[in-house]
């Protein structure tokens, strides 16, 4: 008598429509985790999914498809500082990588000195009919609108460099603020046991820009804990809002004959070449001077030891994160991280060469 063989399982999407008693239909929305689906129905084609091993091939399926996002990139023109250079870069590595399953993208430049071109560029996006964003908040309240706007049409963005507070990103990339600005106390705490330290912002924008504003909260955080129990260490601060080389010369000059006890600078941002510049150009090399970020200038200050201590952001791999997070959760329909900080690095003249910004 003839055996009778048992009907071959079906594989993949057939095997779990079967086992669930749904359509692949059904299935497919569950995978792709798209609306249709009831709760109940949904955990039974999960469970089924983890019960198998199952792992979609999405890739496959999305070239198959022929479906496209676009994304836009919403960040800093590089006009005025080469820092804005690294997050671009980044942003078209990661493009390069995944454009082949759709992807197109988008950069919006804005200018630093204007929160206006901000706002225009802001509304390009919007009116741009973009599945996700990239953005640096460099102005906060700005920021704070366009990302309100994003939530009611309900386009995902992601953070590089700096955030703004309780907003509905799907991540922030970038360094973590405080903890930066506290890691340059503990620096300038090596060079310098007791007097004035300065601390200087330089942006026409104070108060937008938080970020530095969260550096100085560190800084004095780590300052205030080795002051105890005797405060040795008394920090002056300027801030700085006309960045021309002539007009931080002429600010510092004046502070510094008001205090000539201090012995350390510490500026929070890439600027700190202007700060270094002046001192150049003074022959005042007594100072212990930290800033941030390895653009051209910075690494030429410091390797002729005018700057002592850069602490590094990794902007490029800023951008890289950021765009490939938006693929990630959007594509792919991954759980993504909310908060991707940087390393911190502390950078030297005898290292300085072994980094890229």
């Amino acid at each position: 008598m003839k055996k009778e063989h048992s009907p071959r399982p079906l594989s993949g999407v057939k095997e779990i429509a079967r086992r669930a008693n749904v359509s692949i239909a059904t299935v497919d929305r569950v995978i792709h985790n798209r609306k249709g689906v009831s709760e109940a129905t949904r955990q039974k084609i999960n469970g089924i999914i983890k019960e198998m091993g199952f792992q979609p091939n999405i890739m496959a399926s999305r070239l198959a498809s022929k479906k496209t996002n676009r994304f836009a990139v919403l960040i800093p023109n590089a006009n005025e500082t080469d820092y804005w250079d690294g997050p671009r870069r980044g942003v078209e590595r990661a493009h390069q990588e995944i454009k082949q399953y759709g992807i197109q993208q988008e950069i919006f430049l804005f200018d630093l000195n204007d929160k206006t071109t901000f706002t225009k560029q802001a509304a390009a996006v919007i009116e741009g009919g973009f599945d996700g964003v990239v953005l640096a908040p460099s102005f906060v309240d700005e920021a704070r609108a366009f990302t309100q706007k994003c939530e009611e049409k309900k386009i995902p963005y992601v953070f590089i460099n700096s955030d703004v507070p309780n907003a509905a990103s799907l991540a922030y990339v970038g360094p973590h603020l405080f903890k930066s600005g506290y890691l340059a106390g503990r620096l300038v705490q090596f060079g310098v046991k007791s007097g004035k330290i300065l601390l200087v912002n330089i942006s026409k924008e104070i108060d937008a820009y938080h970020h530095l504003l969260r550096k100085e909260e560190g800084f004095r955080a780590y300052i205030g804990e080795v002051n105890k129990p005797v405060r040795t260490l008394h920090i002056e601060k300027i801030d700085i809002t006309n960045t021309t080389d002539k007009a931080v010369a002429a600010a510092l000059e004046e502070t510094l004959a008001a205090h000539p006890d201090i012995g350390a600078i510490f500026v929070t941002n890439s600027r700190v070449r202007s700060v270094a510049n002046y001192l150049r150009k003074r022959n005042s090399n007594h100072f212990v001077l930290i800033g941030y970020d390895l653009v051209k200038e910075n690494i030429g200050y410091l390797i002729d030891n005018t700057i002592d201590f850069l602490i590094g952001q990794k902007p490029e791999e800023q951008g890289y994160l950021g765009l490939m997070a938006l693929f990630q959760a959007i594509v792919l329909g991954k759980k993504i991280e909310k908060e991707q900080y940087m390393p911190i690095d502390i950078i030297t003249k005898e290292n300085v060469e072994f980094y890229k910004n």
